[in-house]
């Protein structure tokens, strides 16, 4: 790394307060909802092989207005419908991380995005390897390049480590850019034959969408009417409907004017992310992680080049493609690491990023979709390839784990007891002169009980004394010149 100069930046440095406040709160609901999405793959996993025949039949049952091109399965329903609210979501978050987070300042994004896209090129890559050296197909290159951040920090939920700040913004923003080229990756790679009055009648219905939100009208009942048919238009276009989710939440404006406490789009990714996370994303899972594993399924996830490649890119491609991406960025930006941090701790976390979850299985079921059986294959690919990573992760960041949660508890102590964090009042005297009152508070407290016990201790002692001076003489003990039984000695 370059020799420290004034220039230098701290990679994965301290967060400023609002954007600290913003992802712990962003993360509390990805957790939750990331518990969930865990519990429903567990749940897919186990009905399709107790009852396969009747979770086959749920999740191909059909239901909706054909006359509207929109007579779906189950399976689609969720893929299709559900996940268009994830990524309207992630069009938000995307949209806050360019205007107002650390994508805004181009050389704090150098960091995530080439770390991101590293991340991405370093899976396919060895994807494309093990299936160019074990003459695979090339179709499911791109399954391994997405990350899951709800099933990453539901594994931090379940193991119980709480990562500094930093580290967790950084997991998030990787996220974020990670989402951003897993959608244009859809988009351009994924998109079937256009109807281009469709696409024309979506893109109508944007633009609509775009200049109400500019003349200031709200209301729910105006937006998600317009929003559902922009969704449907983009559905019978050929383009895969989670575009629409994803233009539409660009669109919302995230910069705070004077006087708001929130951004509008802030205000509706609070209201909306707990139904992406609690609902939108478990129910993908339930209708698309349920595939049969028997020992005949799992050997072939390791001798098939298309299954294997896709779990070496999730566990290798992933931890070293970041990592590798990360050195890079700190070592042409001129970037110092964060003293209290080691490279080691970027390692466990680009471990962590290679739980490839939700965009990995909608990836895999669009690569291979003239190909049930293979798309099941490919399915279990990505889980085991996810757990894998889990496990892997796991371990170093236990290695660890003292050392985060000593950080993580200077990050949250609040001795003063205002509702900041005081690692971000070191710099206020006001800080220091309440901090000053409370101790001389306390001073005075323990002089009290110090002039309290020394009170007590001395009467003790008095009325000890007064006792003795009323007893035997001090030189007579009794039994001092007898021997055993009391006999004289």
């Amino acid at each position: 790394m370059a020799a420290p100069s004034p220039t230098n930046r701290k990679l994965l440095g301290r967060l400023s307060l609002p954007e600290r406040t913003y992802i712990a709160e962003a993360l509390r609901t990805e957790t939750v909802g990331g518990v969930l999405l865990l519990v429903a793959a567990v749940a897919a996993v186990i009905w399709a092989n107790t009852f396969g025949s009747g979770y086959e039949s749920v999740r191909g049952f059909h239901l909706g207005p054909a006359s509207l091109g929109l007579d779906l399965s189950i399976q689609h329903w969720a893929a299709d419908g559900l996940l268009a609210v994830f990524f309207f979501v992630a069009g938000i978050e995307l949209k806050r991380e360019l205007v107002a987070g650390d994508l805004r300042d181009p050389k704090a994004a150098a960091l995530p995005v080439i770390a991101a896209i590293c991340g991405m090129a370093a899976p396919a890559g060895v994807y494309a390897l093990v299936n160019v050296f074990g003459s695979g197909t090339m179709d499911g290159w791109a399954v391994p390049t997405a990350t899951d951040i709800a099933f990453a920090l539901a594994v931090l939920a379940v193991i119980g480590t709480s990562l500094p700040s930093a580290l967790r913004a950084f997991l998030l923003t990787l996220a974020v850019v990670d989402d951003l080229f897993a959608i244009l990756i859809i988009a351009v790679f994924f998109t079937s034959d256009l109807n281009f009055a469709a696409l024309g009648g979506a893109l109508a219905g944007l633009v609509l969408f775009y200049v109400l939100l500019r003349t200031g009208v709200r209301g729910w009942y105006v937006y998600v009417p317009l929003g559902l048919a922009i969704w449907g238009l983009m559905y019978n276009s050929g383009v895969h409907a989670t575009i629409a989710g994803v233009a539409m939440g660009l669109m919302l404006r995230c910069h705070r004017r004077e006087g708001e406490d929130h951004s509008p789009g802030e205000h509706i990714e609070h209201l909306v992310r707990p139904l992406s996370a609690g609902l939108a994303v478990p129910m993908f899972a339930l209708f698309s992680a349920g595939v049969a594993v028997s020992g005949g399924v799992l050997a072939d996830v390791f001798t098939q080049p298309e299954t294997l490649g896709v779990v070496l890119g999730l566990v290798l491609g992933k931890a070293f493609g970041i990592f590798g991406g990360t050195w890079l960025a700190a070592r042409f930006t001129r970037a110092e690491l964060n003293p209290e941090l080691n490279w080691p701790d970027v390692f466990a976390v680009a471990s962590l990023a290679g739980i490839g979850f939700t965009v990995s299985l909608l990836i895999g079921e669009l690569a291979f979709a003239g190909d049930p059986v293979m798309t099941d294959e490919v399915k279990a690919a990505v889980l085991v390839g996810s757990l894998i990573a889990a496990v892997f992760a796991t371990v170093l960041l236990k290695l660890r784990v003292r050392k985060y949660a000593a950080l993580y508890d200077a990050e949250e102590r609040d001795e003063d007891q205002d509702g900041i964090p005081d690692v971000y009042e070191q710099d206020k005297p006001e800080y220091h002169l309440r901090m000053a009152a409370i101790y001389e508070k306390k001073a005075a407290e323990h002089r009290r009980l110090a002039e309290a016990v020394a009170n007590t201790a001395s009467n003790t002692a008095g009325a000890a004394a007064a006792a003795g001076s009323d007893g035997p003489d001090a030189g007579q003990v009794p039994g001092a010149a007898r021997g055993g039984g009391g006999r004289p000695a």
